[in-house]
């Protein structure tokens, strides 16, 4: 089976990313010489100190999701506080989904702005590579014009032997091997408080069960939908008659099939172009991406309402 929706975007900005800096929920910090540390400010958003512990401020109007990560750091950075370390609590300002400002489409005008200077995003930070606003730049420390990598001093200072106990203290003692890894110490605290008590392997083999049903059946029903089939032949007919290759057309697959064959055919060296090579190649690719937007536009504007009312994940069903 496929991928969840937000898994393929990730998937998707990853394929065709020139490079990508690792999004940091925390990083680094300071303690004194007996393992206890020191206070230490956290980054953006807003804080409160609750018992000696930073913790965030949630924003208003934050979606559910976003919410339970902010309950995540926050719960983490009490139990740190309680085994005696500082863990600054980091919430990313938008997630990785969020640095492709065209949308895939899905809002035709911000994809149109979007498409005819950046494309599809392929060679946009080689292109571009001092424009905080393309995703996957690294303008002043910053991708897709967000700062990615807060500066704290968590563990700072700290001795080897300190370190040890700070990051068994986080994520409990190491696993004897790999079957035997689960989340533990601090950071299984911040998931339980954030979504809930760990499933056994037979409740979670059920959940994921129930959610691969639901999904084949939500396939089923965007791909056996009428007015989507008809769209999604005129859709491809249309890029075909632009010269432009149809490999499916599923409604499930067509919103992203241009963008999705393109990056599966991007070369192994393409993280070591430079502007000068990546701007002609930029140049072809708003042309593809444009007229791929324009074949589209009716296609999209049926298909994303209907996705949201039967989610789906995969390139087909």
């Amino acid at each position: 089976m496929g991928m969840p929706k937000n898994t393929l975007r990730s998937y998707l900005i990853t394929a065709l990313a020139v490079g990508m800096l690792p999004l940091l929920a925390a990083c680094g910090g300071s303690g004194d010489e007996d393992g206890k540390s020191g206070g230490s400010s956290a980054a953006g958003g807003g804080t409160k100190n609750v018992d000696g512990a930073a913790q965030l401020n949630i924003p208003e109007g934050v979606n559910a999701e976003a919410k339970k990560e902010y309950v995540r750091e926050n719960a983490i950075a009490a139990c740190m506080k309680k085994e005696g370390f500082t863990y600054t609590p980091h919430v990313a300002e938008g997630s990785s989904t969020d640095l492709n400002h065209d949308g895939d489409g899905e809002d035709y005008a911000a994809a149109k702005k979007y498409r005819q200077k950046y494309g599809f995003g392929t060679y946009a930070a080689a292109a571009y590579p001092d424009d905080p606003n393309v995703p996957f730049s690294n303008a002043g420390g910053k991708v897709g014009g967000k700062t990615l990598d807060p500066v704290d001093d968590d563990t700072k200072g700290l001795t080897p032997a300190q370190m040890k106990a700070y990051e068994a203290a986080l994520y409990g003692p190491p696993a004897k091997n790999k079957g035997e890894e689960k989340d533990a110490g601090c950071t299984l605290e911040g998931n339980t408080a954030a979504y809930g008590a760990p499933l056994s392997a037979a409740e979670e083999k059920k959940k994921q069960n129930a959610k691969t049903e639901e999904n084949r059946q939500n396939g089923l029903a965007l791909n056996g939908d009428t007015q989507l089939v008809q769209l999604a032949q005129q859709y491809a007919t249309c890029l075909k008659a632009q010269g432009i290759p149809v490999s499916t057309t599923q409604p499930t697959g067509m919103a992203y099939m241009v963008r999705i064959d393109l990056s599966n055919k991007l070369p192994e060296e393409r993280s070591k172009w430079t502007k000068e090579q990546a701007m002609p190649l930029l140049t072809a690719d708003i042309d593809i991406a444009l007229k791929d937007l324009e074949c589209g536009k009716k296609f999209r504007a049926a298909y994303f309402p209907k996705e949201k009312a039967n989610p789906y994940w995969g390139d087909g069903a």
